[in-house]
Protein backbone atom coordinates (compact mmCIF):
# COMPACT_ATOMS: atom_id res chain seq x y z
CA UNK A 1 0.00 0.00 0.00
CA UNK A 2 1.11 3.34 -0.99
CA UNK A 3 2.18 6.63 1.47
CA UNK A 4 -1.50 8.28 2.56
CA UNK A 5 -2.05 11.56 0.71
CA UNK A 6 -1.25 14.55 2.50
CA UNK A 7 -3.72 17.38 2.48
CA UNK A 8 -2.53 20.29 0.50
CA UNK A 9 -2.25 23.78 1.82
CA UNK A 10 -1.61 25.13 -1.25
CA UNK A 11 -5.84 26.40 -2.20
CA UNK A 12 -6.87 27.84 0.66
CA UNK A 13 -3.69 29.60 1.28
CA UNK A 14 -4.29 31.14 -2.19
CA UNK A 15 -7.57 32.10 -1.88
CA UNK A 16 -6.85 33.67 1.52
CA UNK A 17 -3.77 35.56 -0.31
CA UNK A 18 -5.85 36.71 -2.98
CA UNK A 19 -8.78 38.33 -0.39
CA UNK A 20 -6.06 40.06 1.67
CA UNK A 21 -4.32 41.56 -1.70
CA UNK A 22 -8.19 42.68 -2.82
CA UNK A 23 -8.72 44.36 0.59
CA UNK A 24 -5.44 46.51 0.33
CA UNK A 25 -6.37 47.61 -2.77
CA UNK A 26 -10.04 47.98 -2.69
CA UNK A 27 -10.16 51.20 -0.68
CA UNK A 28 -7.91 52.45 -3.30
CA UNK A 29 -10.34 51.75 -6.20
CA UNK A 30 -13.21 52.69 -4.48
CA UNK A 31 -11.67 56.61 -3.18
CA UNK A 32 -12.31 59.39 -5.88
CA UNK A 33 -8.85 59.89 -6.63
CA UNK A 34 -5.86 57.52 -6.43
CA UNK A 35 -2.30 59.26 -7.47
CA UNK A 36 -0.04 57.23 -9.36
CA UNK A 37 2.57 57.47 -6.63
CA UNK A 38 0.09 56.21 -4.17
CA UNK A 39 -1.70 52.97 -6.19
CA UNK A 40 2.32 51.68 -6.28
CA UNK A 41 2.45 51.90 -3.29
CA UNK A 42 -0.43 50.04 -2.63
CA UNK A 43 0.13 47.17 -5.20
CA UNK A 44 3.20 47.16 -3.20
CA UNK A 45 2.22 46.64 0.20
CA UNK A 46 -0.99 44.17 -1.33
CA UNK A 47 1.88 42.14 -2.78
CA UNK A 48 3.47 42.25 0.19
CA UNK A 49 0.71 41.14 2.41
CA UNK A 50 -0.43 38.55 -0.19
CA UNK A 51 3.13 36.79 0.27
CA UNK A 52 3.35 36.89 3.83
CA UNK A 53 -0.35 35.19 4.11
CA UNK A 54 0.97 32.65 1.54
CA UNK A 55 4.01 31.38 3.43
CA UNK A 56 1.58 31.34 6.67
CA UNK A 57 -1.12 29.17 5.38
CA UNK A 58 0.62 27.15 3.53
CA UNK A 59 3.04 25.99 6.12
CA UNK A 60 1.63 23.02 8.08
CA UNK A 61 3.14 24.23 10.94
CA UNK A 62 2.53 27.58 12.87
CA UNK A 63 4.32 30.53 12.13
CA UNK A 64 3.07 34.18 13.63
CA UNK A 65 -0.93 34.42 12.92
CA UNK A 66 -2.84 33.18 16.10
CA UNK A 67 -5.99 30.83 16.25
CA UNK A 68 -5.35 29.58 12.67
CA UNK A 69 -7.28 26.26 13.71
CA UNK A 70 -9.72 27.96 15.84
CA UNK A 71 -12.20 29.28 13.27
CA UNK A 72 -13.77 31.99 12.72
CA UNK A 73 -11.78 34.23 14.84
CA UNK A 74 -9.38 35.21 12.09
CA UNK A 75 -12.16 35.43 9.15
CA UNK A 76 -14.25 37.43 11.92
CA UNK A 77 -11.02 39.77 12.29
CA UNK A 78 -10.92 40.02 8.28
CA UNK A 79 -14.42 40.65 7.73
CA UNK A 80 -14.25 43.39 10.03
CA UNK A 81 -11.42 44.99 8.60
CA UNK A 82 -12.79 44.85 4.84
CA UNK A 83 -15.94 45.94 6.50
CA UNK A 84 -14.15 48.79 7.97
CA UNK A 85 -12.28 49.68 4.72
CA UNK A 86 -14.70 49.54 2.60
CA UNK A 87 -17.31 51.36 4.11
CA UNK A 88 -14.94 54.18 5.16
CA UNK A 89 -14.04 54.55 1.16
CA UNK A 90 -17.80 55.07 0.53
CA UNK A 91 -18.28 57.93 3.34
CA UNK A 92 -14.91 59.63 1.45
CA UNK A 93 -16.39 58.61 -2.24
CA UNK A 94 -20.12 60.21 -1.00
CA UNK A 95 -18.16 63.75 -1.04
CA UNK A 96 -17.17 63.84 -4.21
CA UNK A 97 -19.60 61.16 -6.23
CA UNK A 98 -22.82 60.62 -4.02
CA UNK A 99 -24.71 57.16 -4.70
CA UNK A 100 -27.30 55.58 -2.89
CA UNK A 101 -25.33 52.94 -1.62
CA UNK A 102 -23.15 55.81 -0.31
CA UNK A 103 -25.69 58.24 1.06
CA UNK A 104 -26.91 55.23 2.73
CA UNK A 105 -23.61 55.01 4.55
CA UNK A 106 -22.85 58.72 5.42
CA UNK A 107 -26.38 58.90 6.72
CA UNK A 108 -25.48 55.70 9.23
CA UNK A 109 -22.21 57.75 10.19
CA UNK A 110 -24.03 60.82 10.86
CA UNK A 111 -26.51 58.86 13.35
CA UNK A 112 -23.22 57.25 14.68
CA UNK A 113 -21.38 60.67 15.34
CA UNK A 114 -24.92 61.88 17.02
CA UNK A 115 -24.35 58.79 19.31
CA UNK A 116 -20.59 59.01 20.60
CA UNK A 117 -20.72 63.23 20.98
CA UNK A 118 -20.12 63.52 24.40
CA UNK A 119 -16.99 64.27 26.88
CA UNK A 120 -14.18 61.92 26.97
CA UNK A 121 -15.39 59.87 23.88
CA UNK A 122 -12.46 57.98 22.32
CA UNK A 123 -14.00 59.44 19.27
CA UNK A 124 -13.31 63.38 20.25
CA UNK A 125 -10.15 61.94 21.38
CA UNK A 126 -9.34 61.46 17.98
CA UNK A 127 -10.45 64.23 16.61
CA UNK A 128 -8.97 67.11 18.61
CA UNK A 129 -5.91 65.23 18.23
CA UNK A 130 -5.90 66.59 14.88
CA UNK A 131 -4.62 69.57 13.56
CA UNK A 132 -6.49 73.04 14.25
CA UNK A 133 -6.30 74.36 11.00
CA UNK A 134 -8.16 71.50 9.31
CA UNK A 135 -11.74 72.17 7.41
CA UNK A 136 -14.71 71.86 9.59
CA UNK A 137 -16.33 69.77 6.84
CA UNK A 138 -13.23 67.22 7.33
CA UNK A 139 -13.21 67.02 11.29
CA UNK A 140 -16.68 66.05 10.70
CA UNK A 141 -16.26 63.21 8.02
CA UNK A 142 -13.57 62.11 10.79
CA UNK A 143 -15.74 62.17 13.86
CA UNK A 144 -18.62 60.37 11.69
CA UNK A 145 -16.12 57.88 9.96
CA UNK A 146 -14.60 57.05 13.48
CA UNK A 147 -17.72 56.83 15.45
CA UNK A 148 -19.06 54.04 12.42
CA UNK A 149 -16.00 52.60 12.80
CA UNK A 150 -15.98 52.33 16.81
CA UNK A 151 -19.61 51.15 16.92
CA UNK A 152 -18.68 48.13 14.10
CA UNK A 153 -16.01 47.46 16.29
CA UNK A 154 -17.54 47.31 19.31
CA UNK A 155 -20.37 45.14 17.99
CA UNK A 156 -17.77 42.80 16.83
CA UNK A 157 -16.31 42.42 19.97
CA UNK A 158 -19.43 41.38 21.96
CA UNK A 159 -20.88 39.37 19.26
CA UNK A 160 -17.22 37.03 19.95
CA UNK A 161 -17.88 37.25 23.43
CA UNK A 162 -21.49 36.38 23.25
CA UNK A 163 -20.03 33.33 21.19
CA UNK A 164 -17.94 32.20 23.70
CA UNK A 165 -20.56 32.24 26.17
CA UNK A 166 -22.63 30.23 23.66
CA UNK A 167 -20.02 27.61 23.33
CA UNK A 168 -19.67 28.08 19.70
CA UNK A 169 -16.50 29.26 19.89
CA UNK A 170 -14.21 27.26 19.18
CA UNK A 171 -15.62 25.89 15.79
CA UNK A 172 -12.44 23.35 15.08
CA UNK A 173 -13.16 19.46 15.54
CA UNK A 174 -10.89 17.73 17.88
CA UNK A 175 -9.63 18.61 21.02
CA UNK A 176 -7.72 22.67 20.85
CA UNK A 177 -4.15 22.31 20.43
CA UNK A 178 -2.36 25.42 22.20
CA UNK A 179 1.43 25.17 20.08
CA UNK A 180 -0.59 25.10 16.44
CA UNK A 181 -3.25 28.20 17.64
CA UNK A 182 -1.04 30.25 20.10
CA UNK A 183 2.47 29.83 18.50
CA UNK A 184 4.26 32.83 19.90
CA UNK A 185 3.16 31.51 23.62
CA UNK A 186 5.55 29.13 24.98
CA UNK A 187 3.52 26.88 27.22
CA UNK A 188 6.55 25.42 29.27
CA UNK A 189 8.30 28.83 30.07
CA UNK A 190 7.44 30.18 33.39
CA UNK A 191 4.56 29.55 36.07
CA UNK A 192 1.13 27.47 35.63
CA UNK A 193 0.17 27.95 32.04
CA UNK A 194 -3.25 28.80 32.68
CA UNK A 195 -2.08 31.90 35.03
CA UNK A 196 -0.21 33.09 31.94
CA UNK A 197 -3.16 32.74 30.07
CA UNK A 198 -5.14 34.78 32.01
CA UNK A 199 -2.50 37.63 32.91
CA UNK A 200 -1.76 37.70 29.31
CA UNK A 201 -5.49 37.99 28.51
CA UNK A 202 -5.98 40.76 30.89
CA UNK A 203 -3.37 42.85 29.25
CA UNK A 204 -4.94 42.17 26.12
CA UNK A 205 -7.95 43.44 26.81
CA UNK A 206 -6.40 46.17 28.75
CA UNK A 207 -4.71 47.44 25.78
CA UNK A 208 -7.41 47.06 23.50
CA UNK A 209 -10.08 49.67 26.19
CA UNK A 210 -7.08 51.63 26.48
CA UNK A 211 -5.68 52.11 22.58
CA UNK A 212 -8.59 54.50 21.14
CA UNK A 213 -7.56 56.92 23.75
CA UNK A 214 -3.80 56.41 23.24
CA UNK A 215 -3.43 55.97 19.37
CA UNK A 216 -4.33 59.81 19.15
CA UNK A 217 -1.09 60.49 20.96
CA UNK A 218 0.46 59.59 17.84
CA UNK A 219 -1.22 62.21 16.10
CA UNK A 220 0.48 65.01 18.64
CA UNK A 221 4.21 62.96 17.98
CA UNK A 222 4.04 63.23 14.61
CA UNK A 223 3.52 67.35 14.88
CA UNK A 224 6.35 67.82 16.84
CA UNK A 225 8.72 65.23 15.21
CA UNK A 226 8.24 65.00 11.17
CA UNK A 227 4.65 66.29 9.78
CA UNK A 228 1.46 66.31 11.47
CA UNK A 229 -1.23 63.75 11.05
CA UNK A 230 -4.22 65.33 8.77
CA UNK A 231 -6.02 61.95 7.60
CA UNK A 232 -6.78 64.43 4.49
CA UNK A 233 -5.65 61.92 1.96
CA UNK A 234 -7.82 59.94 0.70
CA UNK A 235 -6.02 56.33 1.73
CA UNK A 236 -5.00 58.00 5.39
CA UNK A 237 -8.32 58.69 5.91
CA UNK A 238 -9.53 55.33 5.42
CA UNK A 239 -6.41 53.37 6.77
CA UNK A 240 -5.80 55.56 9.80
CA UNK A 241 -9.37 55.59 10.96
CA UNK A 242 -9.96 51.80 10.14
CA UNK A 243 -6.52 50.56 11.76
CA UNK A 244 -7.63 53.34 15.09
CA UNK A 245 -10.64 51.10 15.09
CA UNK A 246 -9.38 47.33 14.19
CA UNK A 247 -6.48 46.90 16.30
CA UNK A 248 -8.19 47.43 19.83
CA UNK A 249 -10.67 45.45 18.40
CA UNK A 250 -7.86 42.64 17.65
CA UNK A 251 -6.19 42.73 21.01
CA UNK A 252 -9.66 42.73 23.10
CA UNK A 253 -10.42 39.52 20.88
CA UNK A 254 -7.27 38.17 21.41
CA UNK A 255 -7.95 38.96 25.36
CA UNK A 256 -11.06 36.84 25.54
CA UNK A 257 -9.74 34.03 23.49
CA UNK A 258 -7.23 33.76 25.71
CA UNK A 259 -9.70 33.69 28.61
CA UNK A 260 -11.31 31.34 26.96
CA UNK A 261 -8.27 28.69 26.45
CA UNK A 262 -7.29 28.46 30.32
CA UNK A 263 -10.84 27.84 31.07
CA UNK A 264 -10.95 25.05 29.05
CA UNK A 265 -7.35 23.94 29.83
CA UNK A 266 -8.48 24.34 33.38
CA UNK A 267 -11.80 22.22 32.75
CA UNK A 268 -10.00 19.19 31.23
CA UNK A 269 -7.60 19.12 34.11
CA UNK A 270 -10.71 18.81 36.20
CA UNK A 271 -11.97 16.22 34.05
CA UNK A 272 -8.51 14.68 34.63
CA UNK A 273 -8.26 14.77 37.93
CA UNK A 274 -11.85 13.55 38.51
CA UNK A 275 -10.86 10.23 36.02
CA UNK A 276 -7.90 9.58 37.83
CA UNK A 277 -9.35 9.56 41.25
CA UNK A 278 -12.33 7.38 40.07
CA UNK A 279 -9.66 4.65 38.43
CA UNK A 280 -7.95 5.07 42.18
CA UNK A 281 -11.02 4.39 44.01
CA UNK A 282 -12.56 1.62 41.99
CA UNK A 283 -8.47 -0.15 41.85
Amino acid sequence: MGEPKVKSNFPGAALRAFLVAALVILPAVMVPVTTPETAQIVILLALFAAGVIFAEYSSPYPGLIEFRFAAPFNRTRFMLLALLATLLALILRHQSDPGDLSTLVNGLAMSCAALFDFAFSPVRFLVSALPDNLPAEHLAMVQQGASLALLLGITTVLGFVTAIRLDVWPMGSGPFNVWINLPTFDPTAGNDVVQRLLRQARINILLGFLLPFLLPGLVFASALLVQPLTLQSPTGFVWGIALWAYLPVSLMMRGVAMIRVARMIRANRRRFADTEGNAFAAA
